[in-house]
C-alpha cells in the first residue's frame, strides 16, 4: 500500500473550536468529520487552561488514530508532546522554529503560519514541515485577520517559495475550496465545519469541491 505524503495528509484539515455549533461533543464531531473524509485535525482552543487542553487532546488522540489521520495541536508544544500528537502548529509569536526542531524527534511535524514568501523560506530553513497560509478569504475566527484577504494565488506563491506543502486557511468553504486546491494547496477550515448544523455533510461538500478542482 502506498504511504501517504504529508501533502496528502494535509488535503483537508479541520481546525477545531471548543463548542461546535451543532451541539454535539467535540469528540463526536471530529469522529464524524474524519469518517466523512477529513485528513487532519488541529486542536485549537485559545481560552482553555493547560489542563483542559490536555484533557481534550487526550480525548481526541484515539479518535484521530482510528481514522489514520494527522493530529496536530495549535501553539502548545508541551501539550502536543505530552499526548504524543503527530505535531504542533506554531506562529511568529511562538518559540523559534529552529529551537523547537532541535528539541523534537525527526518525525514530529512542525507547521508554521505565514503569508510572506521570504518568511516562508526562513521557516523551511529552520525546520518547518508545512505552512499554514492565510487568511485567504478573510476569517471570522481571528479578529486581527478579519479584513485580510490574500487570495489563492498568494498561497501558491508562499508554498513555492518555501518548497513545502501547506494549507490555505481563512474564509474557505465549499464555494472556494476548489480554487485553493487547484493551486496545489490543502485546505484548512474551522467555521465552515465547526459552525455547520451538520459538520459531516459540510466535510463531504468540501471534498467534492476539492475533487472538482
Amino acid at each position: 500500500m502506498e504511504i501517504p505524503t504529508l501533502a496528502d495528509r494535509l488535503e483537508l484539515m479541520i481546525v477545531t473550536s471548543p463548542r461546535p455549533r451543532c451541539g454535539q461533543p467535540l469528540r463526536d464531531v471530529v469522529d464524524e468529520c474524519l469518517e466523512a473524509g477529513a485528513t487532519a485535525v488541529e486542536l485549537r482552543d485559545e481560552e482553555a487552561t493547560s489542563r483542559e487542553l490536555y484533557g481534550r487532546a487526550r480525548e481526541l488522540v484515539p479518535v484521530v488514530r482510528r481514522h489514520g489521520a494527522l493530529f496536530l495541536v495549535n501553539d502548545r508544544l508541551d501539550v502536543a508532546r505530552a499526548v504524543v500528537a503527530d505535531g504542533v502548529h506554531l506562529g511568529p509569536e511562538d518559540p523559534p522554529l529552529a529551537d523547537v526542531r532541535r528539541r523534537v524527534p525527526d518525525d514530529f511535524v512542525l507547521g508554521y503560519s505565514t503569508d510572506d514568501p521570504a518568511e516562508a523560506r526562513r521557516a523551511a530553513e529552520d525546520g518547518a514541515d508545512y505552512l499554514g497560509v492565510g487568511a485567504v478569504y478573510g476569517t471570522a475566527t481571528k479578529a486581527d485577520a478579519a479584513d485580510e484577504r490574500i487570495g489563492p494565488d498568494r498561497v501558491a506563491e508562499v508554498l513555492e517559495a518555501a518548497g513545502l506543502p501547506g494549507v490555505g486557511i481563512g474564509g474557505i468553504d465549499e464555494s472556494n475550496a476548489g480554487d485553493v486546491a487547484a493551486r496545489g494547496a490543502g485546505i484548512a477550515v474551522s467555521s465552515a465545519v465547526m459552525d455547520a448544523p451538520r459538520p459531516a455533510e459540510a466535510v463531504r461538500r468540501l471534498r467534492e469541491a476539492i475533487a472538482g478542482s
